[in-house]
């Protein structure tokens, strides 16, 4: 048996599957995020360590015999996170987490020097590690000067299961500090914030074995004591494992709280300017890129929190049927944008409001430009080389039939829509494991989701939603200059 750990945001999950990766029971446990100044976003690694504690008690307490057999863990986690920790081992501070903009700043100055562009193949984003690293120094240098290790959030889970300091390939790219052609660290980068490789963990492929459990904790927690622990990866690479986009041409869209449009590549292809980023797969010779939306499904949310219905109520309004765009434009920029704008300032909005605008027209509005917004990915991707002919539709919002076709219209792309069961990181964390403790192949294990259904573009109204596109992306310039 294997389980996959998925550390989220805003909560732990587990996924127990069996030797074929069949899913046998999940566990969840939540947490907070604290947000103490405006751009702030913080949590406390204790928590993360309470929920591993909490869902693997619920998985022996409810699969004792199967949670016996338990061979081997893997991880995934939310990517970026700065977890400072002292020559003890000791927690610094909270984690400065993923969508944290303090150090805007300071990825602005490390994003001036020309070699991490080089060697990163990304542009600086204020949410990467480095430039949180380059904050503290500045603004907490008490703490900075007692950093020993800088830990990714999923390899703080990982210190604590094994009491070793480990990183991997997909995650590591993410920090601006990684050389992501070559697949390890860069002292030059390291030393532009004042770090060496002795503050950072040794390096693995996604799929490698890192240690196994720490005896005391194997007892405690009521596990065998030879379970070994796989690296695992960032989220978005590792969900690609659990959909099986591996290769060149395989990607997903993800219309979850960010949207992500994703596309797996066999080499290292970067165009950092276009802000895409390029990083590397959790598995060895592969790379991927995607571009990401900060507020997807949030747009929506955000709608519904004012306008005091639920997601669900605002789209069931809209029928079954899509409509043409409409003059109604909305932009999603609640927290900025990453692709392709890398502006953590800009900030979005509807335009062409009229006396007689509905709220069912200003969800349409929300979805369309959500839409939209992933489009501007896939116009970078393109830009890249990236060939995408077709993708997989994941995330809370392809559960709405009529979003999935108002996003294969505009992207003028198929999207395959998986059968209901298990699939996305805590999927790919387990296969991971599977890879890892078993030595399979990467080809045989990372499977794609059977397909229930492929929503195609509507081609009536392609065109329609082209020329509206054309002047979502053309009014951006003029946006910025309102702000």
């Amino acid at each position: 048996m294997f389980i996959g750990l998925d550390l989220g945001t805003s909560g732990l999950r587990a996924l127990l599957v069996d030797a074929q990766g069949t899913a046998v029971a999940s566990a969840d446990a939540g947490y907070g995020v604290a947000h103490l100044h405006q751009g702030w976003s913080e949590q406390d690694p204790a928590d993360w360590v309470h929920a591993c504690q909490k869902v693997i008690a619920t998985l022996v307490e409810t699969h004792p015999k199967e949670m016996q057999n338990l061979a081997g863990i893997g991880l995934s986690g939310h990517m970026h996170g700065a977890t400072l920790l002292d020559k003890t081992g000791a927690v610094l501070r909270p984690c400065i987490l993923w969508n944290d903009t303090r150090s805007h700043v300071q990825a602005a100055e490390l994003d001036s020097d020309p070699q991490f562009r080089a060697l990163t193949g990304n542009i600086v984003f204020p949410g990467f590690t480095a430039p949180k690293l380059a904050w503290v120094a500045q603004h907490e240098p008490d703490v900075f000067a007692q950093v020993a290790k800088v830990l990714l959030p999923k390899d703080y889970m990982t210190f604590w299961l094994t009491g070793g300091f480990s990183g991997d390939m997909s995650d590591c790219a993410g920090t601006a500090w990684l050389d992501v052609g070559a697949r390890d660290w860069s002292d030059d980068l390291l030393a532009a914030t004042n770090l060496t490789r002795d503050h950072m963990p040794t390096l693995f492929e996604g799929s490698q074995v890192v240690g196994k459990i720490r005896p005391d904790l194997a007892t405690a927690l009521g596990l065998p004591t030879d379970v070994q622990i796989v690296a695992g990866g960032g989220d978005n690479a590792v969900a690609a494992c659990g959909v099986g986009a591996m290769k060149e041409g395989d990607g997903f869209v993800s219309l979850g709280t960010s949207g992500v449009l994703l596309a797996a590549r066999d080499g290292f292809a970067p165009m950092a300017d276009s802000a895409v980023h390029t990083f590397c797969h959790a598995v060895p010779d592969k790379w991927y890129q995607m571009g990401v939306v900060l507020a997807a499904t949030d747009s929506l949310n955000w709608l519904a929190g004012i306008t005091g219905a639920t997601p669900a109520e605002l789209t069931a309004e809209l029928g079954e049927t899509l409509g043409p765009p409409t003059a109604l434009r909305y932009y999603p920029y609640l927290s900025g944008e990453r692709t392709p704008h890398n502006d953590s300032a800009v900030r979005g909005g509807f335009i062409n409001i009229d006396i007689a605008t509905t709220r069912a027209d200003m969800t349409h509005a929300v979805m369309t430009g959500v839409s939209f917004a992933l489009r501007d990915s896939l116009e970078a991707l393109r830009k890249t080389g990236a060939n995408l002919q077709s993708a997989l539709a994941i995330g809370g919002g392809a559960a709405s039939p009529l979003w999935v076709e108002m996003l294969a219209t505009v992207l003028n792309l198929p999207l395959d829509l998986p059968e209901q069961g298990e699939f996305g990181a805590a999927l790919g964390a387990a296969r991971l494991a599977i890879c890892g403790v078993t030595g399979q192949p990467v080809a045989q294990v990372m499977t794609k989701p059977k397909v229930s259904k492929t929503i195609h573009p509507r081609a009536d109204l392609v065109a329609a939603y082209d020329a509206s596109y054309a002047r979502f992306a053309a009014s951006f310039p003029t946006l910025k200059a309102l702000q």
